[in-house]
């Protein structure tokens, strides 16, 4: 692929994060192939996730292109310079196009990412996985390599204000061992994938800077002494939101009806 924005902009986003006075901590990388398709499967605890952990490839000269819900890739500007890089839109209504690109992008040798927990975690624990990343490593015939993504939900997530102040923040990038899915199992594939995403968790959070992890601080999972909420809380809470987005979509259209 022709990548004439990409390779800039990462150049730009690193300047940024030193004025901003992050530091952004990476390993693992080795763990991604130097050529050939690979499917990242990265946690997902807030909005721009994606942009750190495209850090965990680039030690391996590699480009991430990420799936992204088509209400980003449709957005002016920023949706013109996210299609710019070659990522996936992901209509989260029919998924199957998202499916049949990424199965495209993986066999031509490209990295790709997905949030195989569809949605942000309000608890910053690994969520329940959907089956798609198992899939379709299986189908692509590629490493399904686990990453997690820890601080950069500090910045931007749910429920809270961005923080993009020049409070020094610690952002870590774990790249995990591949797993090989055949597709023979999925189910028990997904719950391997799910295992080693929460321990690799377990081990960013317990190795994160002691003087940044202030006891109460709302990013910290409850289980680690944050107030976070926990996972049946944050699983509640979700559940309103789609609540409420059913309720808006219903008198939407009733105002439409209503119109015509």
């Amino acid at each position: 692929m022709l990548d004439i924005t990409y390779p800039p902009v990462i150049v730009t986003a690193k300047v940024l994060f030193k004025l901003m006075r992050q530091r952004v901590v990476v390993s693992g990388s080795e763990s991604i192939p130097r050529k050939g398709g690979a499917l990242l499967a990265i946690n997902h605890t807030g909005y721009i996730d994606f942009i750190y952990a495209g850090a965990g490839a680039e030690p391996r000269r590699r480009l991430v292109r990420f799936m992204i819900k088509k209400e980003m890739m449709d957005k002016p500007g920023v949706g013109h310079l996210l299609r710019s890089f070659h990522h996936i839109r992901v209509d989260r209504s029919s998924g199957v196009q998202s499916m049949k690109d990424a199965l495209a992008y993986l066999k031509s040798g490209e990295v790709v990412g997905i949030y195989p927990e569809a949605t942000i975690s309000r608890s910053f624990e690994i969520k329940e996985l959907k089956s798609g990343a198992a899939r379709i490593a299986a189908d692509a015939g590629v490493p399904l390599i686990p990453v997690i993504v820890w601080g950069a939900h500090r910045l931007m997530t749910k429920d809270h204000p961005k923080d993009f102040s020049r409070s020094a923040k610690t952002i870590v990038v774990k790249v995990g061992e591949p797993l090989y899915p055949t597709g023979e199992d999925v189910t028990a594939e997904t719950a391997e994938l799910r295992a080693a995403m929460q321990r690799m968790l377990d081990e960013v959070i317990a190795e994160y800077p002691e003087d940044e992890k202030r006891p109460g601080s709302w990013w910290i999972p409850a289980r680690f002494g944050g107030s976070a909420p926990t996972p049946d809380e944050a699983d509640r809470l979700d559940k309103e939101e789609l609540r409420e987005r059913a309720a808006r979509r219903r008198a939407k259209a009733a105002e439409k009806r209503n119109a015509s």
